[in-house]
């Protein structure tokens, strides 16, 4: 019998037994489940010019142009702690020019990660956008972020998973997700650094998120890419062998709204070891106590099924200056009391782990990172916490939700107020 034959034959057997580690992952992790865990999305996609990304101001700018009147975020971050700033045009009120700093810097990741362990934030999910992946640049640096964030995860002990967003992809690019995930566990050994490594594992295996799959909005792919991507992660003999956890619209369950009506939907998702709806803007701080009942609808549906559920929880909303149609800070942060709403329902609704959106999406005014109390003033206007509110607040509340909900400190349902804060 030929080789060729004899490691046919060896893998048929694996398939056949049910042997699902890949050769390829580590056997287990630092973080061997996502229960227990408050993470947080990790956008990684601001760009300055000479940062050696040579992408320019990337998602600071809107339309080509980054200055006063032309930008795509609504809340400028605090950049005083960061080791490398970069200059822009826009200038505070006493004339000083503005900062901001760029993910494309090893030392940015580190202030992020340094963040988290100081607060207590459990952990990120890196988003690798496909529209990025398939070109040079956008590839090039996003492989740099993660490799960064690597480094930094494994220094400040905290986990990290990757989130493929699949915005953007084309009819068949199921294939780039598959190439894609080769590269990272070949080329950057995502899976594979040891039995110590920060990489989040679930039931077992390497967790990989893959974002996008039965919203209505029109995609150029559907339920076929989502199902090949799927059967690739857990299935393929080499670099398969992962849990799965699946982004999906807010009314999944009961095709509604964002979610597409076909019924093989759920055919799909009862693939996966996760289902994590997205809820960023469905509901305000008045709307959301009748929006509960759905996250423990949703927890219901899965126990039957046999997968876990991870709700989104977010702080704020605001995407003026990417949309002026739009209001300004369109859903407050009341001082935190939105944020600790959902946070509270969430866990009181029997949510066993978090989803965080976002820890650095100063675009849509959602990041928990330390935002500045001193932005920029002109043509373009900026959303600032409550002057009583400091700028670490959210950091902190995010590291306070992780110890409610491993019950090592008691539920609260009143937000918990830093020392020196004024409860209105």
């Amino acid at each position: 019998m030929s080789k060729k034959h004899l490691f046919s034959l060896l893998l048929l057997f694996i398939t056949a037994s049910g042997y699902s580690q890949s050769p390829k992952h580590s056997k287990t992790s630092a973080f061997t489940s996502y229960k227990g865990l408050v993470m947080a999305g990790y956008q990684g996609w601001f760009n300055a010019p000479d940062d050696g990304g040579g992408r320019g101001w990337n998602h600071y700018n809107s339309h080509g142009k980054f200055e006063p009147g032309s930008t795509n975020i609504d809340v400028w971050p605090d950049v005083s702690e960061y080791e490398k700033t970069y200059q822009t045009s826009f200038k505070h009120s006493d004339g000083s020019y503005a900062y901001v700093y760029s993910s494309h810097d090893a030392s940015s990741t580190e202030t992020h990660f340094k963040w988290m362990q100081q607060y207590g934030v459990d952990g990120v999910f890196v988003q690798r956008f496909i529209a990025d992946v398939q070109r040079g640049r956008g590839r090039a640096h996003n492989d740099v972020v993660l490799s960064n964030v690597l480094t930094s995860s494994r220094k400040h002990h905290k986990a990290i998973a990757l989130m493929y967003d699949l915005s953007g992809m084309r009819e068949g690019g199921d294939s780039i997700v598959i190439k894609d995930w080769k590269h990272l566990v070949d080329s950057l050994k995502l899976t594979n650094r040891g039995n110590k490594q920060t990489y989040l594992y679930h039931n077992g295996k390497p967790l990989v998120a893959v974002w996008g799959i039965g919203f209505n909005d029109n995609r150029r792919y559907g339920l076929a890419e989502a199902e090949r991507i799927i059967d690739f992660l857990k299935n393929d003999p080499v670099y398969g062998g992962c849990a799965v956890l699946l982004g999906v619209p807010t009314y999944w369950r009961d095709f509604g709204n964002d979610t597409e009506k076909d019924p093989h939907l759920h055919a799909v998702l009862r693939k996966a070891d996760i289902i994590h709806p997205w809820f960023v803007g469905r509901y305000n701080e008045d709307s959301y106590p009748q929006f509960q009942s759905r996250i423990a609808d949703d927890i219901a549906w899965c126990k039957t099924n046999k997968l876990d559920y991870v709700p989104v929880v977010f702080p704020g909303f605001s995407w003026h200056n990417m949309n002026p149609r739009s209001l300004q800070n369109q859903i407050p942060r009341n001082r935190g009391h939105f944020f600790w709403k959902q946070i509270y329902g969430a866990i009181s609704s029997g949510a066993e782990m978090l989803y965080v959106a976002m820890f650095d999406e100063v675009d849509e005014g959602t990041a928990i990172l330390k935002a500045s109390k001193n932005p920029p003033v002109g043509l373009s206007t900026f959303v600032k916490y409550e002057d009583d509110i400091p700028n670490d607040y959210y950091l902190y509340l995010t590291g306070y939700a992780g110890k409610m909900l491993r019950k090592q400190i008691p539920l609260q349902k009143d937000v918990p107020l830093p020392v020196g804060i004024n409860k209105k």
